[in-house]
């Protein structure tokens, strides 16, 4: 979902305003977009699972991220925000400046928003994150233990990109490390990460993670879930 017509009768901000949640990969995902692009923002956090009224006229999926942007134009879905705002605001480009070079950004991108996403992100926040949240008792140790797997298989896969190229899709920081790193992120948070067993990854990691952009993430706390101790550190 893209640019909506005709928003909420009387809706107005004054400010560019992100509806995220702290732990969704793909809200962290759109923050290091407008800091990248030095894009002044206000951060709103939304419950999701509320199904607020007010929320669901700007998404009627329900989902974070939502952009809107000062005034009444508003867009959802984090692929359409991220390209929105590439073409908006383009310097500096994060799609690449070639058309083989998009298109490699672009099947990264999707591997970790969708793929990495529903292997790992999307079953550890919800054991680790929402059952908690929501009273829905204990995390399946099961499920975890298969988010696991999951995990090592794509660290597997970021070592072989990283080991080939300067950044994941090029030579210079893109789309593609954005979003790879958001969702690592959060599986840093959670505690997931064994870095030691995966130095070309965590290398490739520090580079972003010590980007302006990043820092904001490294301050965000989910109450009464604290992070390892490593995850705020610029190099650990």
């Amino acid at each position: 979902m893209g640019l909506e017509r005709g928003p909420p009768i009387g809706y107005y901000l004054a400010m560019r305003t992100l509806y995220h949640m702290i732990l969704s990969p793909h809200s962290r995902k759109i923050r290091l977009v407008l800091g990248e692009k030095g894009l002044a923002f206000e951060l709103r956090a939304e419950k999701t699972w509320e199904r607020r009224e007010g929320f669901l006229k700007l998404n009627p999926a329900g989902d974070v991220p939502v952009l809107v942007e000062e005034g009444s134009r508003f867009y959802a879905d984090s692929t359409a925000i991220s390209e929105y705002l590439d073409e908006a605001y383009p310097e500096p480009p994060l799609l690449g400046n070639d058309v083989d070079g998009r298109a490699e950004i672009r099947r990264l991108v999707a591997w970790f928003d969708d793929k990495f996403h529903r292997e790992v992100g999307r079953p550890l926040i919800n054991e680790r994150l929402m059952k908690r949240f929501l009273g829905l008792g204990e995390p399946q140790a099961d499920v975890l233990r298969k988010a696991s797997r999951n995990l090592r298989s794509h660290l597997d896969y970021i070592s072989y990109l990283a080991e080939r190229r300067n950044y994941l899709a090029d030579g210079i920081i893109s789309l593609a490390d954005l979003a790879a790193a958001a969702h690592l992120s959060v599986a840093d948070y959670l505690g997931h990460i064994d870095w030691s067993a995966y130095p070309g990854v965590k290398d490739w990691y520090v580079k972003v993670k010590s980007r302006k952009s990043f820092r904001p993430l490294l301050r965000d706390r989910v109450p009464g879930l604290e992070p390892p101790k490593h995850y705020s550190e610029l190099d650990f």
